[in-house]
């Protein structure tokens, strides 16, 4: 708690991204407490507009809107989370053994990270879901996500390993046995924990991002609710040719305040956890 309070105090950012964050969470507990089931058309009429009984209105299937974002920011926020922590995961153990080993381990892992660099991502994710269209699910899609965004981050945390593998404490802890692994998590990593921290909430809001792009080209489970899938459905019904702005607004502003939100948080815990920017508002 004090770290928080320390945040909202210094960094701004952190305190705007920290609401956004909360409030985008607080919508995805409510989709576990649903007063009916949300997904089921022909509920409530069609096209209501924005009262106290039905906060975003209601769509043209006749559900409410606010019950069925609330689903949505859920699936989204999974997709987004098991991504980043797969190719996160992936990136600092690929990066670090690259860096730390050096050699020939160096140049195999440098080779094929930078053939995955090379490839354009989003062609390839539309090959990919159009293939797999009809297997496609928060899980899967989460999956695929993760396994094509390990590369960029690996190549980063690659150049801080180096730059950490010359220096003394790593050199005696090489001296006294330790294992590779055990060094590289137990030296290196708390001097990379405010990259990966600003780092992995960079790659969870790629996750979203790209998975919002697939849905809206209908290349995903369409049955799922999730942001993409829902701006798919509001612009599939001409929401904003009828008028039903807030249809296609509601998603659209959901996923808006999710990517500002995320990455003041990165930026501000990102600052937070630099030594060398605390030691600067310290001498302040």
């Amino acid at each position: 708690m004090k770290i928080i309070k320390d945040l909202f105090k210094y960094d701004k950012r952190f305190s705007v991204g920290f609401i956004f964050v909360v409030l985008i969470l607080f919508m995805a507990i409510l989709s576990f407490f649903p007063p009916y089931d949300p997904t089921i058309p022909h509920t409530f009429p069609r096209d209501l507009s924005p009262s106290l009984k039905h906060i975003l209105g209601t769509n043209s299937l006749g559900q409410d809107i606010f019950w069925i974002l609330t689903i949505a920011v859920r699936n989204s926020l999974i997709i987004g989370g098991i991504s980043a922590v797969i190719s996160r995961t992936l990136a600092i153990l690929i990066g670090s053994l690259a860096g730390y080993l050096g050699g020939r381990v160096d140049r195999v892992i440098s080779t094929v990270c930078d053939s995955f660099v090379v490839i354009p991502r989003l062609p390839l994710l539309i090959l990919f879901a159009f293939i797999f269209r009809g297997f496609l699910n928060p899980l899967s899609m989460a999956i695929l996500l993760g396994f094509l965004d390990w590369a960029w981050p690996s190549k980063r945390y690659r150049s801080q390993i180096l730059s950490l593998k010359e220096s003394e404490f790593t050199n005696t802890a090489r001296f006294s046995g330790a294992y590779t692994l055990e060094i590289i998590a137990e030296e290196h990593m708390p001097f990379l924990l405010s990259y990966v921290v600003a780092d992995s909430i960079s790659g969870f809001i790629w996750a979203i991002g790209m998975e919002t792009s697939l849905s809206v080209l209908g290349l995903f489970d369409l049955s799922i609710p999730t942001l993409g899938t829902t701006i798919y459905w509001a612009n599939y019904y001409k929401s904003m040719l009828l008028g039903i702005w807030w249809w296609i607004g509601s998603p659209v502003g959901a996923l808006i305040i999710t990517v500002i939100g995320l990455y003041l948080l990165s930026v501000g815990l990102g600052d937070f956890l630099d030594p060398k920017v605390r030691l600067q508002r310290l001498s302040k």
